[in-house]
């Protein structure tokens, strides 16, 4: 690693701090479709759905913060992607910096910007009725195992805005991950399915992130969850990260 690796990183990332001061409402657009899914899905559909809770919008809440993120790192590869087409990448590349504090910078950023949009939601989520019995222990597990799931993605996201054609094409990758939570236990437990759905919605991801998400707010035993919730996160992340270097290495060949 380069020695100025951490000052090289800080630099850019106040250069990326700055894009997102200046663009708020990408932030805000981020968070409104997630909370017009969790109006619609607790006073709409909310009534009619059974899931063993009194209250469904503390069931909902850990779903449709996945959904936030799902949605927010697509603007990681928008903002990638736009800095290769300027010709930035070139002009830090002739400074002598460290290479991967360029990638690094979106990712923090990138982690920052989701970071702010899940607080919103929450807040909105109080607003609308979330209450936990949770400690500290619990919801800095909830912020980790969310920080974890959102530096995957966003490895992801890296990928998309490294090898994308266009800006469509760099945004586009994640709205199969946005309909993940869709088919897991995010809206409705999964005992209720029929068995090919029931059983992808089991073995996928969101279903454990979730669970695990729950069961701390509730302040129930998390099982098995939390280490298949961490398993997917950090192995996602291993993988997205090395295909990701890889494929920038390429680029500044």
């Amino acid at each position: 690693m380069n020695k100025h690796f951490f000052g090289d990183t800080a630099v850019l990332l106040g250069r990326s701090m700055r894009h997102i001061t200046r663009s708020v409402d990408t932030i805000i657009t981020t968070a409104i479709t997630p909370i017009a899914i969790m109006l619609l899905f607790v006073y709409v559909f909310g009534g009619a759905i059974k899931t063993g809770t009194e209250n469904y919008v503390n069931y909902l809440l850990p779903g449709i913060m996945l959904i936030a993120i799902a949605s927010g790192i697509a603007y990681t590869a928008v903002r990638l992607f736009t800095d290769m087409k300027s010709g930035i990448f070139e002009r830090f590349h002739s400074m002598p910096i460290a290479r991967s504090s360029v990638l690094w910078a979106h990712v923090l950023t990138s982690l920052f910007a989701n970071g702010l949009s899940v607080v919103i939601i929450v807040l909105v989520g109080l607003l609308m009725g979330f209450r936990t019995s949770a400690g500290p222990l619990a919801w800095l597990a909830v912020a980790g195992i969310l920080a974890l799931f959102t530096l995957a993605l966003t490895w992801l996201a890296i990928i998309a805005g490294l090898s994308a054609k266009s800006v469509d094409g760099a945004a586009g990758f994640s709205f199969p991950l946005i309909f993940l939570p869709f088919i897991s236990s995010a809206f409705v437990p999964t005992d209720t399915m029929p068995g090919p759905v029931r059983f992808f919605a089991e073995n996928q991801p969101v279903t454990s992130i979730v669970n695990t998400i729950q069961n701390q707010f509730a302040q129930r035993p998390v099982g098995n969850d939390i280490w298949i919730a961490l398993a997917w996160c950090l192995g996602l992340l291993v993988l997205s990260y090395v295909f990701a270097m890889s494929s920038y290495r390429r680029k500044i060949a």
